[in-house]
This record gives structure tokens, sequence and C-alpha cells, in this order.
């Protein structure tokens, strides 16, 4: 998505653009499976932030290439020891109502934790979030301008800002789920990031792109068409050769050179300046040491029947939530009692699934390879998601199966290069954001920029988006000085 949006936003201004893709079709985790009939979003199933895709096609001048619509309820949640399903409104009046008998002043805890997240966003989203910093010194330089009422939050985890905000379980744990979204859990997310949970009730809420995600990709390649960009699939970059401090070109695994003046990295900005640039800094041992999201185990299911009882968007949390939620990310055995979300993409997508049938897609949060390697078991994981999900929606739907495919986190390592399988690159730790996370300038070879979740400012589709702008800004820049 990074890569793809700065390729238009380049494109339109007048540069000559190429661009090389390893795999072949475009789109990196932001995918496509078609098989049997059906199709599946492979990645993300909804996006947030809808106003930067709108100044996304401003700044390019174009109408937006895809068509969305809101959704409400955002998604629905249910616990393994409650018949409650609940739905997550943004009218809070109609979502309070749901939390009368466990939460009584649900609804006037609920405005002034949204108070407080939405205090966060608008007071560091465009100093922080939205800028380029070229050096640490002026990102704290920067830090230092934010509000210092927000400093108690530096210190607190996720979790327990939302404890200190809520007394029940199933409040504490609604809130909490954003956090995953981040690709680590509520215990080891930094309790600055609860400003996602304005974005989501307040801000803008959640959207469905009419006819899957994948339209926001296809899209764009036919705007990136209109001006003639050129895209080369199933082309790896392996090695490089360098000039006078500037790279020259780069060559594939078949030994075919590509020469730019400006070359600007997709791939996983950590991954790549190991893997391809041979950095001390990003070697192997030492990327293990760096914090890193967490693994996804990822099934496609094609059905042959409806499921009416099923909304859209669903989570699905066992009974343990702490426990689960503190050791999903290192410990296997925790896999035993999984949580995992379900999309029913053929639920507003019909073209998605043959008539009469549904396309599934569940996402459980899983260790990467760093603590799970082998996933010889994964067979019986997901076995063991079908059973649990047929038992709560009182519909077995084991025989209903017509198409199955899974992606463990070897396989996501695979596709997209991304480091023992972490499903988002690198983690939103401290000493893990802003200017602490890889520049997307090169730090050896001026002419070579990054884009994309494990480089400014991070993981998700509207932060792609920014990364866009961001890496647009550093070449028109550099470009300025030739």
């Amino acid at each position: 998505m990074g890569g793809l949006a700065t390729a238009l936003r380049l494109a339109k201004t007048g540069y000559e653009v190429q661009l090389i893709e390893k795999n072949k079709q475009a789109g990196g985790r932001l995918n496509q499976l078609k098989k049997d009939g059906f199709t599946f979003d492979t990645g993300p199933s909804f996006f947030s932030m809808s106003y930067e895709f709108k100044e996304f096609a401003k700044d390019c001048n174009i109408d937006l290439p895809f068509k969305y619509v809101e959704l409400d309820p955002l998604y629905s949640v249910n616990f393994s020891d409650s018949p409650k399903t609940f739905h997550l409104y943004k009218d809070i009046k109609k979502l309070s109502e749901q939390f009368k008998d466990i939460e009584p002043d649900f609804e006037q805890k609920m405005v002034k934790y949204l108070k407080k997240s939405g205090s966060l966003f608008h007071d560091t989203v465009d100093l922080v979030i939205k800028n380029n910093f070229d050096s640490v010194f002026s990102y704290l330089i920067t830090l230092m301008r934010v509000n210092p009422k927000h400093l108690d939050v530096l210190l607190l985890s996720f979790w327990k800002q939302v404890k200190r905000s809520f007394s029940s379980k199933e409040a504490q744990q609604i809130v909490s789920l954003v956090a995953f979204f981040l690709g680590r859990t509520p215990f080891d997310t930094m309790a600055v990031y609860t400003l996602l949970s304005y974005t989501e009730f307040k801000h803008d809420g959640y959207f469905n792109v009419e006819g899957g995600m994948y339209k926001i990709v296809e899209g764009i390649l036919t705007e990136l068409k209109k001006e003639n960009v050129k895209i080369t699939y199933d082309t790896e970059i392996v090695e490089f050769v360098n000039k006078n401090k500037k790279l020259d070109h780069f060559i594939d695994q078949k030994g075919i050179q590509w020469t730019a003046d400006i070359f600007l990295v997709n791939a996983d900005a950590a991954v790549f300046r190991g893997k391809v640039f041979k950095r001390e800094k990003y070697s192997i041992p030492k990327m293990d040491k760096m914090n890193w999201t967490m693994g996804y185990l990822t099934i496609y299911l094609g059905i042959k029947c409806k499921l009416p009882q099923v909304n859209h968007h669903n989570y699905y949390l066992g009974s343990n939530f702490e426990e689960y939620g503190t050791n999903v990310s290192q410990n296997p055995d925790s896999l035993q009692k999984p949580y995992y979300y379900v999309n029913v993409v053929s639920k507003l997508n019909t073209d998605c699934a043959p008539e009469g049938c549904e396309s599934l897609f569940f996402v459980c949060p899983v260790p990467n390879l760093l603590f799970k390697p082998s996933w010889e078991d994964k067979d019986q994981i997901v076995n063991s998601i079908i059973a649990d999900f047929s038992k709560r929606i009182d519909k077995d739907i084991s025989p209903e199966i017509i198409s199955k495919t899974i992606y463990t986190p070897l396989d996501w390592e695979s596709q997209i290069n991304l480091h023992r399988g972490s499903g988002l690159g690198l983690s939103h730790s401290m000493l893990q954001i802003g200017a602490f996370r890889p520049a997307n300038f090169d730090e050896k070879y001026k002419n070579v920029f990054y884009v994309g979740a494990s480089t400014i400012p991070g993981a998700g589709l509207p932060m792609a988006i920014i990364s866009s702008k961001l890496s647009y800004q550093r070449i028109v820049k550099y470009s300025k000085s030739l």
C-alpha cells in the first residue's frame, strides 16, 4: 500500500516511476485470494481514518478510486462464558444500553474515556505521527511540545489505562481489543495508543470497501496505468551496487539490474536493510532482540450455506482474557484456548461467494516464529477454532466447507519477507516509534528511501497512506537538491 500510494504521488508530480514487485500481484498484506469460486481479502478487512484516503486522492488530483460504506456496529464481541453478544455501536447511548446490568454508569465512563483519548489524538497526530524527523534529537524536541498532561500515559499499558476507566471485565476487554490491531496485546501496548478508541467511536469509525478490500489496490493500479507506470512482478531484489555514496542499481534473483536516480523501498524497512544491504545493525541476531509484532494464523473458508446469525465483523473471546493476552505473544500453549476474529466477507460483498454460500476469513493472533518455529500442528489448531466457532453460532460448519486455505507465520514470512513471520513488522514500543523506528531515509545511500509498516509512522492502512506522504516529501526535497 505504501509503495503504490507513493508511486502514484510521484507519477502525478511528473516523476518517471517503475515498480518492482516480489509477488505475482500487488498489494503486499492488503491482498486477495481467489479460489474455488470464492474471493477472500487476505489481510486487512476494514479500515479507519477515511479522511487520509480522501486527502491522498486530493493530493493526486483524482477521485477516490474505490467506494466504501461505514460500519455500524463497528464489530460484535462474543464471550465463551456468556450467551450475550455485544455490538459496538458508535452511538454511545445505544452502546451503553448493553452494559446497563454489568456497568450501569458505562455511558458516563465512556464519554470521559473518549474525551481523554480524543485529547491524546489531537495533541499528537499532526505533531508526532504526520511528521518527518531528521534525527532523534529533533524527535525529542517535538515530543516536548506535546501537552504535558499526557505524561501519565507514557508510564502505563493500554490495559491499565482502560482498567482505570471501567470496572466490569466485559467493558475492559471490549475496549481493549483495538490494541490487537497494532499487532500486540493490551498488556504490552503503551497507553498512548488508547487514542485509537477515539478513532473508532468518535472521530471517524470503520469502513468496509464495496467489493472487498482489494478494490483499494485495484483502484490505485488503475490510476497508475493511466500514468504509464510499469509494474514488473515475480521479481525479488537480492543484491545491489553503489557508487559515490549513492545506490547505482539493484540486482534481482535472475541477475537483472534495475537502475534509477532514486529508489524507494517498500519491503520491510528493517528486514531489507539486513537482508539486502547486509547492515550489521539489522543482522538476524540483532533483529531477534528487537520487539516484533505477533504472528497471525489466518484461515480462509468457503462454505456451502449461509450464516444469517453471524455479523460482518466478529470477535470471539474466551474466559481467561488476562492470562491469554499476557501469554499469547510468546507461549504456544495458549493456543489451546484461542481467541479469534471472523469476517464474513460475503455478508456485504455478495460477489465474493457463489449463491447460497459464504466466504469466511478467520484471524487468530499467535506467537511469531521466534517463539513458535514449527507449525506442524496447524491443522489441529485450525480444527479447534472451527469447532469453537461452530459451537458459538450453534451451527456445525465442518461438513459445509468446500474451500480451505491456511496461512501460518511461516507463509507470511516467505510471502512478504516478514521477520520471523511477525504480522505487522516492528512493534510500537517506546524505543521503536518516531525517530527510534528505522528511518524513511537510508543512513548510507542518500538516494534511497523507505515506506511502509516498519518505518514511520507505523502499521495499518491509514499509516501506510501517511507514510507515503512522508516518503514523497523526502524524495521531492532530495530531488530539489540535485
